[in-house]
């Protein structure tokens, strides 16, 4: 039994989310087309996830893509055979023995300007060695794209040890929205920004909405020799159609890439750009027929959060132009191995500055109309109040201290309100840079709050804090975005498929 709010059985897993941004666009377009109550009621029914507070739906918003690598149904079940044999995942045995999980091997965090007519993207790579807001699973550190598969486990652990009898399908219901929930939550402290929406798929819901709307265009800059990992090959440079069994495989793929991960996000990147461009020109958003098909096959493998009004978002979507989207790809550091494993070295401050420039420029540098808050890279405009949680008595005082030296305006110095066990850095808009900085000296990191002032940051000592030997500059750790290296520049979709590796 489904709990009261759950959404409707879904019998494939959510896939790959390079198809999500242009079947929520082609879900949404039928506004402007004026179809009939049959199309708006099968949008009506696209959503059902209640795994965070959703933001507006009209004007400027944050909206994460979450591609799930699961070889599951929505109900815990493995797919079938078969499923699995044109999606190159495993054969049932492999997986009930581990294969696969629940990574979101893709994060695409994409800000709409207010008025629909310019949006701008980041890919996270998914080895991104984070600091999770809260411990999932027993793990207070990961790769961000583990991060849902932890949550989902240890909901799944604590649920099955209170309710012996529950289903499995409430089982994988609660589970996957605690996996949703700490996604977001992830991308959310490492970003510095905060998310309205998310729209979530996986391989099998990715490989369903591509048949639906008959394969894609893409266009390599090389020939591809066969990568077994993911299936795919390519014969010849150039542009060239995909099947959508040849499709998953593409966007899959990272074994036997110049750039690794790098290259397969640059991938999912200009998938979106493509199919954006064949819905529009193939005649899909024009025929009912067609339009009612891919909406069938998204309201079961299309998962938003119930609040994100589908309808309304697309009515100020319809200016939107494909030269108008621009995709990048956040930056590493260093390639690192902890634990065994294979990680990205990243730069907290230095990502969230990119993230904050690029989504809300200060005034004189865009000519959108998307919302100006201040943005503040000087410690000398950035007000840091300490507030004292731990153990060691006027501890706040010399915090503040330290940091004015360091340039940064002396705000509020008191006790905290209650006693805290590690130490928090949180901020308004305008000092994620600094922030990123002053939570470093702490081993924690920043959080982007909305009750914290603009151009402020708040510090909370927890028990074991103690006054830092040395303050790092912030202009060291704060840099453009980069436009070489193996995340390279920008893929955009001024011709509608982009080349790529």
């Amino acid at each position: 039994m489904v709990r009261t709010g759950a959404p409707p059985p879904l019998w494939g897993a959510a896939g790959k989310a390079g198809y999500v941004l242009s079947c929520v666009g082609a879900a949404l377009v039928l506004a402007i087309s004026g179809f009939s109550y049959f199309v708006i009621r099968n949008v009506d029914a696209i959503g059902g996830s209640h795994a965070i507070v959703s933001g507006p739906s009209i004007g400027a918003q944050n909206i994460l893509l979450m591609g799930l690598e699961s070889r599951t149904d929505w109900q815990g079940n493995i797919l079938p055979d078969d499923v699995l044999k044109a999606l190159h995942a495993c054969n049932a045995a492999e997986i009930a023995a581990g294969c696969g999980g629940n990574a979101t091997n893709t994060l695409i965090l994409i800000h709409v300007f207010a008025n629909g007519g310019k949006a701008v993207g980041f890919s996270i790579p998914r080895d991104d060695w984070v600091t999770f807001p809260t411990p999932y699973d027993g793990q207070s550190q990961g790769k961000i794209d583990q991060a849902y598969g932890f949550a989902l486990a240890a909901e799944e652990n604590q649920v099955k040890a209170q309710h012996p009898t529950i289903s499995q399908s409430q089982l994988a219901f609660d589970g996957n929205e605690a996996g949703r929930a700490a996604a977001v939550a992830s991308v959310e402290l490492l970003t510095g920004v905060h998310i309205d929406h998310f729209a979530e798929l996986n391989l099998d819901g990715f490989y369903e909405l591509a048949k639906a709307v008959g394969g894609v265009e893409v266009c390599l800059i090389h020939p591809v020799p066969y990568d077994p990992y993911s299936g795919f090959s390519a014969a010849k440079a150039g542009y060239q159609h995909l099947s959508a069994r040849r499709a998953l495989a593409f966007v899959r793929q990272r074994h036997g890439l110049t750039n690794g991960d790098f290259d397969r996000t640059k991938r999912q990147q200009a998938v979106i750009d493509s199919v954006t461009k064949q819905l529009r020109s193939h005649g899909v958003l024009g025929d009912l027929t067609k339009l009612n098909d891919l909406l069938s096959v998204a309201k079961q493998y299309l998962i938003t959060d119930a609040g994100w009004n589908l309808l309304d978002f697309i009515s100020q979507m319809r200016g939107l132009s494909l030269g108008n989207v621009t995709f990048r790809t956040l930056p590493e550091v260093a390639p690192i191995t902890i634990d065994g494993q294979d990680a990205n070295e990243i730069n907290p401050a230095q990502i969230q500055q990119i993230v904050q420039d690029a989504f809300y420029p200060a005034p004189g540098t865009s000519s959108s109309s998307a919302p100006k808050p201040k943005v503040t890279q000087s410690p000398s405009q950035v007000t840091v109040d300490v507030y004292n949680g731990g153990n060691t008595p006027g501890l706040a005082g010399q915090v503040s201290a330290a940091l004015v030296k360091d340039g940064y305006k002396a705000g509020k110095v008191a006790n905290a309100s209650s006693p805290l066990a590690t130490t928090e850095v949180t901020y308004g808009t305008g000092a994620a840079a600094s922030a990123g900085t002053i939570a470093s000296m702490f081993g924690v990191a920043a959080t982007a709050s909305t009750t914290v002032a603009a151009g402020h940051v708040e510090v909370l000592l927890g028990a074991n804090a103690v006054l830092p030997t040395a303050t790092p500059s912030p202009s060291a750790s704060v840099a453009p975005t980069p436009t070489t290296g193996p995340q390279g520049g920008a893929v955009t979709a001024k011709n509608g498929i982009p080349c790529v590796n």
